[in-house]
């Protein structure tokens, strides 16, 4: 009794930690579960019901066969790397049977093993205590444990003290055997999208866990092999078979580990699983190494594997337009906007793009659009926000050029109530005290000129925007001063003319 309530405590004490943990994760996130793209985890978009479930029961099998044979890995198994299962036909699925007719076979013999009745010549017996015909049952290990003990006690009788010679028993294969089904099953249950969808379809990492498990589950099957084998050659084949595997385990790692040297080798690794997401990550770095047409051949071919990707239709029309090749880059922003609306950093980029060709009308509605996207289910809303915040920036600009000066204020104010904490107000702020400049509100301009040398103390155009407001206050003050000297308006209209 005292055994089963330190049990039960240490049970209890495990359920409400993981209950408080993930009650602070789920309010962390708003009381939401997460939400995840079409292509992080496709199953789960999937609307067929059949799809979903054929899908799902398959994963663990691919999962297992990462583990008992991993000649294929990938940093990443998103998108199309698993293909769904759509139908009852799809041969895959005779793999999903086996994988759990074996599981289930395998606890059950493990369950039955280690049960605490036991049957021996057609009698019950409890815990291995002997029968009435005087016969006791064991499993395998607790023969092993009565041969030890039995010489142990030929030893004590001649002398050797009780407490030297008792040796700790081995835990029986049963148990064994359940102890590796629970590390390999239980830890991985949350990536089995059973009680929530998860981010991924295959994720390697998940898998540390369950391989103890299954190293485990992988021993006791090779120790009963060799124990049952009766000839030489057998045990000899069985001691060889499990050196071999060892062995080449240890030079997949080798082999693997050269993938890890870099991003460009990993992601070179894994383009044979999933190439437009291995392609388009190429293209990132080689795009950071200055190799900018093979960055672009790189984003091509991500592309054309996947051609609604919105980020790499983004990333190549920024390299294209990086490299002055706006039109291009115009019709690749606008690609990128079509299959993901919500992309604000495109909107940024195509308003930009619009305005040094003079299209200032067509920028203008662009930048509109880009302030209106809701905040909701962003992939990044930090850097949503940033590229809202810098197109309301230019749009004001926009205004300011055109001589607008309320609306740009308007349109500067919005930016300074959406703007979040890590983006830099420097160039905003400045902005902002030009229009009061232009309106001849001088303390209001003075104002955010402060403001802007505030945020950045070394930011130039503030200094020289800030710099002609006090001589402008100068001078008027200057021809406030004596209003009938001419040589005060000449200096100022001097100054207005530069």
């Amino acid at each position: 009794q005292r055994k089963n309530l330190t049990l039960f405590f240490s049970i209890g004490l495990l359920t409400s930690w993981g209950t408080a943990l993930l009650g602070v994760r789920l309010y962390w996130m708003g009381n939401k579960p997460p939400s995840f793209s079409n292509s992080d985890n496709p199953a789960a978009d999937s609307d067929s019901f059949l799809t979903r479930t054929l899908t799902f029961f398959y994963l663990p099998t691919k999962n297992l066969w990462l583990l008992l044979c991993p000649d294929t890995l990938s940093f990443d198994w998103s998108m199309d790397a698993v293909p769904l299962l759509k139908a009852v036909s799809d041969w895959r699925n005779l793999h999903t049977v086996a994988f759990y007719a074996g599981l289930l076979l395998l606890a059950y013999f493990s369950l039955k093993g280690s049960s605490s009745q036991r049957e021996c010549n057609g009698k019950t017996v409890m815990n291995g205590k002997q029968n009435a015909n005087g016969h006791s049952c064991h499993s395998e290990m607790e023969y092993k444990t009565l041969e030890v003990k039995s010489s142990f006690a030929s030893k004590e009788e001649n002398g050797i003290k009780k407490h030297e010679m008792q040796k700790p028993q081995l835990p029986s294969t049963e148990n064994v055997v359940i102890l590796s089904l629970s590390l390999l099953i239980m830890p991985f249950v949350p990536a089995t999208n059973l009680f929530f969808y998860v981010g991924f379809v295959i994720a390697e990492r998940v898998l540390y866990v369950p391989s103890m498990g299954f190293c485990l589950l992988v021993t006791v099957g090779v120790r009963a092999l060799y124990v049952k084998a009766q000839k030489r050659f057998l045990k000899n084949l069985v001691f060889c078979s499990t050196a071999a595997l060892i062995v080449f385990y240890g030079l997949k790692t080798v082999v693997r580990n050269g993938d890890w040297q870099n991003e460009e080798m990993l992601y070179r690794s894994g383009i044979k699983v999933n190439p437009a997401k291995a392609w388009g990550n190429l293209g990132n770095v080689l795009k950071s190494q200055s190799k900018i047409s093979e960055a672009e051949s790189a984003y091509r071919n991500a592309l054309y594997y996947r051609s609604n990707m919105a980020d790499m239709l983004y990333n190549l029309g920024l390299l294209l337009q990086e490299n002055s090749r706006f039109s291009e880059a115009l019709h690749y922003y606008k690609l990128a906007i079509g299959s993901r609306p919500t992309l604000a950093s495109a909107y940024l980029n195509t308003g930009i793009i619009l305005m040094n060709q003079g299209k200032t009308e067509e920028a203008r509605r662009t930048f509109l659009k880009c302030s209106e996207i809701p905040d909701e289910n962003l992939k990044d809303p930090h850097a949503h926000k940033s590229s809202v915040t810098s197109c309301l920036y230019n749009l004001g600009k926009l205004f300011h050029e055109q001589g607008h000066y309320e609306d740009a204020l308007m349109v500067y104010k919005e930016a300074i109530q959406k703007m979040p904490r890590q983006f830099a107000p420097q160039s905003l702020y400045n902005m902002m005290g030009e229009a009061y400049m232009r309106m001849s509100r001088l303390p209001e301009a003075e104002r955010w000129y402060v403001e802007s040398l505030r945020s950045k103390s070394d930011h130039i155009p503030a200094h020289l925007t800030y710099g002609k407001l006090l001589a402008l206050t100068y001078f008027v003050k200057a021809i406030q001063l004596d209003p009938t000297k001419g040589n005060c308006y000449m200096h100022y209209g001097m100054f207005q003319i530069d």
